[in-house]
């Protein structure tokens, strides 16, 4: 049987406004990331996309997105939260390291710093979004989840050179998969705000 899974990046925060780190550390979403949010469960309602089941990181601005999206019961699940900077938390997006195009990721950078590596990351949210997809009873799914730790998923299931050609992940990008056998394939990205 195939499922489906739409898994969104949270809104705008104050935090993405002011270019500052943003992992562990919470910030709230400005106005423009609740109007953003509330656009997309607009485009659910009038393409008639329905969810069974809904999930959100623990993070509020995770789970203040998906309230915008759906009034749908929801459980908040740890596994998908976003990658953790370390030191770096809530300091400006200018101390990042250089993205190392050889792995299509900072790598264990944050490590050092009491933060995950990336493998770590990724292995987390592919254990977590299986562990949802495989519920009998999850059919038809919504994610919100944060951008770090979305595309880390993401670069397990297709190559990183499709990525930088196809997929854009901004605030309240919507990606869509579907899920058989234990295998997620993506078929697109909504962007209903940009």
């Amino acid at each position: 049987m195939t499922k489906t899974l739409y898994l969104m990046r949270h809104g705008q925060t104050l935090f993405n406004e002011l270019h500052k780190i943003q992992g562990v550390c919470d910030s709230p979403l400005t106005q423009k990331g609740i109007d953003d949010a509330k656009k997309v469960g607009t485009y659910f309602k009038q393409n008639n996309v329905n969810f069974d089941h809904a999930y959100s990181s623990t993070q509020e601005r995770a789970s203040d997105t998906l309230e915008l999206v759906t009034d749908l019961p929801y459980q908040r699940v740890k596994g998908l939260k976003e990658w953790n900077f370390g030191l770096f938390e809530g300091e400006s997006e200018k101390l990042n390291p250089k993205f190392d195009p050889k792995i299509g990721s900072l790598g264990d950078f944050f490590v050092q710093y009491g933060g995950e590596g990336a493998d770590q990351v990724q292995q987390r949210m592919v254990k977590t979004l299986t562990n949802i997809m495989q519920q009998p009873d999850n059919e038809n799914v919504f994610v919100v989840s944060h951008g770090g730790a979305i595309y880390l998923f993401l670069k397990n299931w297709i190559p990183l050179e499709e990525i930088v050609k196809h997929v854009e992940l901004h605030n309240c990008s919507v990606l869509k998969f579907t899920f058989s056998d234990d295998v997620f394939n993506y078929e697109k990205t909504i962007n209903v705000t940009e």
